[in-house]
């Protein structure tokens, strides 16, 4: 996902910075293994997009871009990225992944959790020259992703909205390493205080949304995904009683994660999906049963016209948009058009759905 930048001086800055951090992956991931060192090429592949690097640098735009410590910090949230990327991989026993072959499809388990490892390794490395401050934070953001990979095994809690559940999962799975990106490049690059909180928060929610996009685009997978989460709320949750307004969890009407509107929200999702709508009932458990199993196709094929999407897609919108909301305070220059443009690209992206194919990919990932 790239930004639309008019500037020509942002784009020669940002094709310059991302070259940068092109070359201090390649630098930190070079091994005497041969096998890291394959690994480590694979990287390469998807240069230029790459989604948290590109927040480093745009927040280093809100202070001196060219100071030392932003292109090393741009380096650090993807070599972190990656290393959950492969660590996930494992955790979903998936051999595909947004449509591309996943390394422990090649090799085994404990090879892409060792790969993972390393990464993580070469990352705090790279963090200890940062300074403690840095340190800190690194560690705050994979802590929350941690817990909301914890927080997604584990389910929701008994009467707490699995739709709320999902959104605070996301924030911490996803939202917390695009936070943390937001603020890192924001602190190497000395920005003012309020810059670094404003781009932190921006880049959580942007995290979220393009999450969301793909789940709208993937909507069926291993893990729970949005569109499923409100289909079984339709197919059984109309008379349910809303979550309890004072549970910290319910957010709803506050501004935070997961304030959709008009949705109900206690009880087991099969419980919910037994209870309401036969025709979204019998749809929910065609999804969430075997992809091999007879009508799964014509199911997926079902849910991509189904209103769930345009409610995942007002979700999606929603998150973009309290995005963009956060640059509000920030100074109306090239960086921040950027920025905006990214809350825009998202909602494109979950606007334009492909037709469901016999290669569907069926496991969505974070963006980037």
């Amino acid at each position: 996902m790239q930004p639309t930048v008019r500037d020509r001086a942002l784009a020669d800055g940002l094709r310059a910075g991302q070259a940068a951090v092109d070359e201090g992956l390649l630098k930190a991931t070079k091994s005497d293994v041969p096998f890291i060192n394959e690994a480590a090429r694979e990287l390469t592949r998807t240069a230029g997009r790459r989604l948290r690097p590109l927040l480093v640098l745009l927040a280093a735009r809100f202070g001196d871009p060219g100071a030392p410590g932003v292109v090393p910090a741009a380096v650090v949230v993807e070599l972190t990225h990656l290393a959950t990327h492969y660590h996930d991989g494992v955790r979903d026993e998936a051999t595909v992944r947004r449509g591309a072959q996943h390394p422990d499809a090649n090799w085994d388990n404990t090879v892409a959790v060792l790969i993972g490892d390393f990464l993580f390794a070469r990352a705090s490395h790279i963090l200890a020259d940062l300074g403690p401050q840095a340190v800190r934070l690194q560690a705050e953001a994979f802590r929350r992703q941690v817990t909301g990979q914890i927080l997604e095994t584990a389910g929701p809690r008994h009467g707490r909205d699995p739709v709320e559940h999902h959104l605070e999962v996301l924030a911490g799975r996803t939202g917390s390493l695009t936070a943390v990106s937001g603020r890192l490049g924001a602190l190497a690059s000395g920005a003012d205080p309020s810059a670094v909180e404003a781009l932190a928060r921006y880049g959580e929610r942007l995290g979220v949304a393009s999450h969301l996009a793909d789940e709208v685009a993937t909507p069926t997978a291993r893990r729970p995904t949005l569109p499923v989460l409100l289909l079984a709320e339709r197919g059984g949750a109309g008379a349910a009683e809303r979550t309890d307004p004072a549970d910290p969890g319910d957010r709803a009407g506050r501004g935070e994660p997961g304030d959709l509107a008009g949705r109900a929200g206690r009880g087991d999702l099969a419980d919910r999906a037994g209870r309401g709508d036969l025709a979204d009932r019998e749809l929910y458990e065609l999804l969430t049963g075997p992809a091999d199993r007879p009508g799964y196709a014509e199911a997926l094929a079902r849910l991509r016209t189904h209103p769930v999407l345009d409610r995942a897609r007002e979700e999606t919108a929603r998150q973009a948009d309290a995005a963009r909301a956060a640059l509000s305070t920030l100074p109306d220059c090239p960086a921040r058009a950027a920025l905006e443009s990214l809350c825009e690209a998202v909602v494109r992206r979950a606007d334009a759905i492909p037709p469901p194919g016999p290669g569907d990919p069926t496991a969505p990932s974070s963006s980037g």
